[in-house]
């Protein structure tokens, strides 16, 4: 089995529209009517079309928003080493989630919930809340499909691709996949944490010359992580909108 070419956007886009479907069909009723409101500002946008917009619109200052650097040594996060003046994943999180919560304009709001989408989803991709050392994987230099990349871009889109980039194959791969029991872990902080402990698990690292075991071992992995990424976004638009 041999691997297809690599892409380099945080799940790709065809991870986060899966991200964005799951958790569309595990809203309660009143989180879909807010959720609806949302999105009629844009008409047709759904949760699944507006899951890439934080990557299409990424700049300079909102580019440290989509990750975490833990370092080699710990999964244990501190807030002063890790995300200092809440420049992290982390702190994007919790500034969406108090915008939802608040008074602000509904395109204020919208704004926050295209950021909210797609950031819940990058807290799921291992590599996003990686070792400080090597920029995520970023700098760990691999070989896939005879082509240089590095194990960051491997875990962004190469997997997914190996399987299909149309998120239909997806959705209908992963509706169906039972939740893990700690779907109910909600805490950005302790997902953060748990994302870690996927990178730090040993084999996580490949030799340098991805091969097959590695994808048949991990592909599981990717596929939960994005089954619980879906859960637990509805969850937590589900708590903003009990």
């Amino acid at each position: 089995m041999s691997l297809l070419p690599l892409w380099l956007h945080a799940w790709g886009a065809t991870g986060h529209q899966v991200i964005g479907v799951l958790a569309e069909k595990q809203l309660g009723d009143k989180a879909r009517i807010q959720v609806q409101r949302l999105l009629d500002l844009e008409p047709g946008s759904t949760l699944s079309s507006i899951s890439t917009w934080a990557d299409e619109h990424k700049n300079p200052t909102t580019a440290r928003w989509h990750f975490l650097n833990f370092p080699r040594t710990s999964c244990s996060y501190g807030q002063s080493r890790d995300c200092p003046d809440g420049n992290c994943i982390l702190g994007a999180i919790d500034r969406q989630v108090a915008l939802l919560k608040s008074q602000a304009p509904q395109q204020a709001k919208l704004l926050a919930l295209k950021y909210l989408i797609h950031f819940i989803g990058d807290l799921h991709q291992p590599l996003h809340l990686g070792y400080m050392d090597d920029k995520g994987g970023n700098l760990y230099q691999i070989q896939a499909y005879k082509k240089g990349s590095n194990l960051h871009s491997l875990w962004d889109s190469g997997l997914i691709r190996f399987i299909s980039d149309d998120p239909q194959v997806w959705t209908d791969r992963l509706v169906h996949k039972p939740i893990p029991a700690r779907v109910n872990l909600i805490d950005p902080v302790r997902v953060a944490e748990e994302s870690c402990r996927i990178v730090a698990t040993p084999g996580f690292y490949p030799d340098r010359k991805v091969g097959a075991a590695y994808v048949d071992r991990w592909t599981s992995v990717l596929e939960q992580q994005m089954v619980l990424a879906g859960a637990r976004l509805a969850r937590t638009l589900n708590g903003l909108w009990p």
